[in-house]
């Protein structure tokens, strides 16, 4: 049985976290947040120290490490993206490997930092990138993988997940803390692209706003128009009213459906990596990167035949 730590703890993405770690017959030993809505904890791991202060968090994690049965084996990091670095550097200098979510750092230069700090420590870090356990994802990149080799699949990705007011309050609407929706939204399936399609050999980003974002992507076996939201009104006219979200993955004329599957792959994830099979630095890469441009690209018109159908008239 390992011991862990968990930052972050009254995120959206912690709980997950929590119930991986019981169900791998693990233990949650202390949990970290500036803010006190933590009561899931009583449900999952009630005999867990918590603390609101990371000086104490850290110090306690420090005593921990006197008895061999006590000390912190794993540090799992749910803190805003901004903190993810830090969080990370102070899991690997407490002699833990860490467990971070998506996006693991904003540029591939904290990639960098991170992987000397490793060597620094001799400790290892671990990212969640659980789409590439998921079930349609994995029969995708089998079928992909059977295709004639110069075949080149052509892809449109649409994602709508609409946000309220609140959203802009948050960290979550702070470009500076969450680096923007294409980053907070849009890395899982970048990573899940690159995953199935091979390596990134165009980033084009054709409209980069607030609130949305679209661009072509094109892999060593895939050619990608995609468009992300937070916005409802950008929702298409069939699902206004009915849901907010909107989920959409169009690969040559087949629909990709992988709604469900899902409540279960952060358990899967800390599985494997458990049993050695962990998605590390250099796996975590690509996603970064493709980010990274991103974030940083001036917008252009776009070719024919590479622009999403929901960037029409607002380009720029």
């Amino acid at each position: 049985m390992k011991n862990f730590a968990l930052i972050g703890a009254a995120g959206y993405i912690a709980p997950r976290h929590m119930r991986a770690i019981k169900d791998t017959g693990n233990k949650l030993s202390v949990a970290y947040d500036v803010n006190d809505s933590v009561g899931i904890i009583d449900s999952i791991s009630p005999q867990s120290e918590f603390f609101t202060e990371f000086e104490r968090f850290l110090e306690h994690a420090h005593q921990l490490k006197r008895q061999s049965s006590t000390a912190l084996d794993y540090v799992s990091v749910c803190s805003p993206n901004y903190l993810h670095h830090a969080h990370i550097a102070a899991g690997l200098r407490l002699g833990c490997d860490v467990i971070c979510e998506k996006p693991l750092v904003p540029t591939p230069d904290l990639l960098d930092e991170l992987a000397r700090i490793e060597q620094e420590t001799g400790r290892r870090v671990f990212n969640i990138l659980q789409l590439r356990h998921h079930d349609a994802i994995l029969k995708l990149r089998e079928k992909v993988a059977a295709a004639p080799k110069d075949t080149k699949f052509d892809v449109e990705l649409t994602y709508i997940t609409s946000r309220g007011k609140w959203y802009a309050e948050s960290w979550k609407g702070d470009p500076r803390r969450a680096f923007g929706v294409a980053t907070n939204i849009g890395v899982h399936f970048y990573d899940m692209l690159h995953f199935v399609f091979g390596k990134l050999q165009r980033n084009v980003v054709h409209h980069s706003g607030e609130a949305n974002a679209a661009g072509y992507l094109e892999y060593e076996r895939a050619r990608v128009r995609w468009f992300l939201s937070i916005d409802a009104n950008d929702l298409p006219d069939e699902a206004k009213g009915k849901k907010s979200t909107f989920r959409n993955i169009d690969i040559s004329g087949e629909q990709l459906e992988f709604s469900e599957g899902f409540t279960d792959l952060h358990t899967t994830s800390y599985r494997e990596l458990l049993a050695g099979h962990g998605y590390g630095l250099a796996d975590a890469r690509h996603c970064i990167e493709t980010v990274d441009v991103i974030r940083s690209a001036t917008p252009v018109r776009g070719e024919a035949g590479e622009v999403h159908p929901f960037v029409q008239g607002r380009r720029g």
